[in-house]
């Protein structure tokens, strides 16, 4: 149930053609629904049109489900692939991670301040638990799951057992350093954020700072972006990059590199689960904040 102060979130794209809008405002007025918050936006390249509003009732409390009940026939109507949810309902999260713990750390500060408001499902890690020791795990279930090369598809199999299990939304690979296999990757799709430490698409695979620093860049960046099964190149959410010098070695590239890193997911995260980032082919449209 939606009171008048509760706010829920309306995200969509389909095909563009004359009407959207006016249908989807007259439907929220007529179900006694407040709009205060609307982004939209005509692709010319696809096609398609995406929108997100945010919304809250007025006077008398709706429910969440009979607004999406109602809502149906129109985005039915519209071809929409839509989603609607209350503001408040905390999307669940799983996190991996592999030996650099930055991202996790840095995730977790923001969770516990309230910055990303999110339920931490658990961390899932290829290093053991002495690995994290400085590192506040309180109250989070953590998974020691190693991986081999003949272990590959065993712990593959649990990662998404826990993820079942734990009924987790949003799998955020936090430099979780091992490739998703084909299959994995088909069962995340739109749903698995990855960080990976270079400015893509130049760079991908292993060491791109290494080949950075080679190629005498003088940019280094992140970047934010879903996994898919091409490696390295799923649909990018967020970017961000940092000046350097002809002075600047690999270990400066990777130290300054972390915090470009810390910064990019944690905006992904943040803008994923406030239903900002809206899948658009191999790209995708994201609402500012």
């Amino acid at each position: 149930m939606a009171t008048a102060t509760d706010q829920v979130i309306l995200a969509l794209s389909c095909p563009n053609r004359p009407g959207i809008v006016a249908a989807v405002s007259t439907y929220l007025f007529e179900s006694r629904c407040n709009i205060q918050e609307a982004s939209q936006y005509d692709d010319p390249d696809s096609g398609r049109f995406f929108m997100r509003v945010v919304l809250n009732a007025v006077g008398a409390p709706v429910a969440v489900e009979d607004l999406k009940t109602g809502f149906a026939p129109i985005a039915e109507r519209f071809q929409m692939a839509w989603t609607m949810r209350a503001r408040g309902e905390l999307r669940r999260v799983m996190l991996l991670v592999s030996k650099f713990d930055h991202c996790l750390t840095d995730l977790l500060y923001r969770w516990r301040i309230g910055e990303i408001p999110m339920i931490v499902t658990g961390i899932i890690a290829n290093h053991s638990r002495d690995t994290y020791a400085h590192i506040d795990l309180d109250g989070i279930p953590f998974h020691h799951l190693p991986v081999t090369k003949e272990t590959k598809l065993e712990q593959e199999t649990r990662i998404w057992d826990l993820v079942k299990e734990t009924r987790s939304e949003v799998v955020v690979l936090a430099r979780y350093m091992q490739v998703l296999s084909d299959g994995l990757a088909a069962k995340l799709k739109g749903r698995c954020i990855n960080i990976h430490h270079s400015f893509l698409p130049g760079f991908k695979g292993a060491k791109p700072y290494h080949q950075a620093h080679e190629r005498g860049v003088k940019l280094i960046g992140a970047t934010a972006h879903y996994v898919t099964s091409d490696l390295d190149e799923g649909p990018i959410i967020e970017q961000d990059v940092e000046r350097i010098s002809h002075q600047a070695t690999p270990d400066d590239l990777v130290r300054k590199g972390r915090d470009i890193e810390r910064r990019v997911l944690a905006r992904a995260l943040s803008w994923h689960l406030e239903d900002r980032v809206i899948l658009n082919g191999k790209r995708t449209v994201v609402f500012p904040s």
